[in-house]
């Protein structure tokens, strides 16, 4: 194989790992019929709804009321009207305006956590009778609770939510009594702070047995039903979300759009019905500790399996460097040393194949008419000078499932929102604001070209250096992170090859 063909190859699958990786390897949602369809056969047997009188006006009733909870880490508002929760802030993440993250603003279709006996959640327009008062929770007072009550003739309603001053996550405890259907969702906007940033995906997403679900909003046009092991549901931009984890048993999720909102609700039986609730930033690790399941929220990719486990050592060589820059650098180099005899022998290749091009351009001139003469003479001096035309290949092939891990991480991590690294880089999860690491990067790139053996004849070699320029301009809009970490790869492709080139030299003598 050429070495033109390689370079080739090798542009082709850089093009594909950095812009179509969203769109080879995230997982298709399954299509559903015009009804709504669920993924078993039996359908389950349901008791007639009852009616239930309540008022239809999306607007709170009058006599509304508010109680707040302030921890360490959010600050909330809870509403009687429907017993909801009418605002959620999170203290320790700040927007680009330097404000407080919102994960429930204003007003909604349907409010966090509203609840009916069908799916318009009707008994969330109705007022409900408070119990408790504003909490402030620290280490002198871990948890508080708050009630809420209704009761009518032919059914009642009592709503206990349960708080904690060191998580993100609380218990919601419904008590419904009189009715035959019972349906509670996420809410139309509650963990979505953020739908500008279209790199990932904001929405509905569900967990069910170990299928992580997401629903394109934009091609939602029907009613989504799923039944069998839900594990939860959620509301989801890229760095936070709000979930809804059911401990009572609900038989069925569905998804659904609104005047042109979003929905997602467990539809279960009345009776006790107990909820593990989270609101907060996507924490692998906070996550992983409430043992439900959560943690799959964090979307590592298709390479999910080498991901987890550089991601550990990402944060393990933070908490020793205490800066997330250098730790991708580290990552980077050890990331870097397995393949470090590979791309050695594959750079001994080139340069051979380099070596050796003036005698395969003979056998192309000489045998030009008798292809499979020619064909047989380059495979004779291959194996005479010991060049293996597709070792430059291999070992950029084994390195395409790393990369595509460390992509994801770089991407999706929020230990890197707002991250500084030095100087002028103070957000490792944003571009770099005056385009220095790119450019820089760019200047390796045509660095590394100039270095590395090419058999390509000298106009294919001048097309060839506008591709520095194409990747240049490509990660002008990427994360400082992904760029530092190619920038430092570039660096350490650059002293190998040095060193390849030198030892080189040296046998010759």
């Amino acid at each position: 194989m050429d070495t033109e063909k390689r370079t080739l190859i090798a542009i082709v699958l850089s093009i594909v790992i950095l812009v179509g990786y969203q769109y080879l390897f995230v997982k298709p949602v399954p299509k559903q019929p015009a009804k709504a369809k669920v993924e078993k056969k039996e359908e389950r047997p349901q008791e007639p709804v009852k009616s239930v009188s309540v008022p239809t006006a999306v607007t709170a009733p009058a006599g509304e009321k508010e109680i707040k909870v302030e921890t360490a880490l959010y600050s909330a508002t809870l509403s009687s009207s429907g017993g909801t929760i009418k605002k959620w802030e999170l203290k320790k993440h700040k927007d680009k305006e330097g404000m407080a993250v919102v994960l429930r603003k204003g007003v909604s279709l349907y409010p966090p956590l509203s609840i009916g006996n069908d799916n318009n959640f009707a008994l969330s327009k109705i007022n409900f009778n408070l119990s408790g008062k504003d909490l402030s929770l620290d280490n002198g007072m871990p948890s508080g609770s708050i009630v809420f009550e209704y009761a009518a003739p032919e059914y009642s309603i009592r709503r206990t939510y349960t708080f904690y001053h060191d998580s993100y996550k609380f218990d919601l405890k419904d008590e419904v009594a009189g009715l035959s259907e019972y349906w509670i969702t996420v809410g139309t906007d509650f963990g979505i702070s953020d739908v500008k940033d279209e790199s990932a995906h904001h929405g509905p997403i569900l967990l069910k047995e170990a299928d992580r679900i997401e629903i394109d909003t934009k091609k939602l046009k029907e009613v989504k039903s799923y039944q069998g092991d839900l594990k939860w549901i959620a509301q989801e931009d890229k760095y936070f979300f709000a979930g809804i984890v059911p401990i009572s048993q609900m038989h069925e999720a569905r998804v659904w759009k609104v005047q042109d909102a979003s929905v997602i609700a467990f539809k279960g039986k009345s009776g006790v019905n107990s909820f593990l609730v989270y609101a907060g930033p996507k924490e692998h690790d906070r996550l992983k500790e409430l043992h439900v399941g959560l943690e799959h929220i964090v979307d590592f990719g298709f390479f999910s399996i080498i991901s987890r486990p550089l991601f550990w050592l990402l944060k393990l060589f933070y908490k020793i460097l205490g800066n997330y820059g250098l730790a991708i650098i580290l990552l980077t180099i050890v990331t870097r040393i397995p393949f470090i005899p590979l791309i050695n022998k594959s750079q001994q290749s080139m340069r051979k194949l380099q070596e050796i091009q003036p005698r395969m351009n003979e056998i192309k001139e000489k045998y030009k008419k008798d292809p499979q003469r020619m064909q047989k003479e380059t495979m004779e001096l291959y194996k005479k000078y010991k060049v293996n035309p597709l070792g430059g290949c291999l070992p950029m092939l084994l390195q395409i499932p790393v990369f595509f891990a460390l992509y994801k991480i770089l991407s999706v991590a929020i230990e890197l929102r707002g991250a500084p690294f030095m100087l002028w880089v103070n957000d490792l999860s944003a571009k770099d604001p005056y385009y220095i690491l790119p450019i820089v990067m760019g200047i390796t790139m045509v660095i590394q070209q100039k270095m590395t053996p090419s058999s390509a004849d000298p106009k294919q070699q001048k097309i060839m250096m506008f591709m520095p320029v194409i990747f240049t301009f490509m990660f002008l809009s990427f994360a400082s992170g992904l760029v530092l970490y190619w920038l430092v790869n570039n660096i350490l492709s650059i002293v190998q090859q040095f060193y390849v080139n030198k030892k080189t030299v040296k046998e010759k003598v």
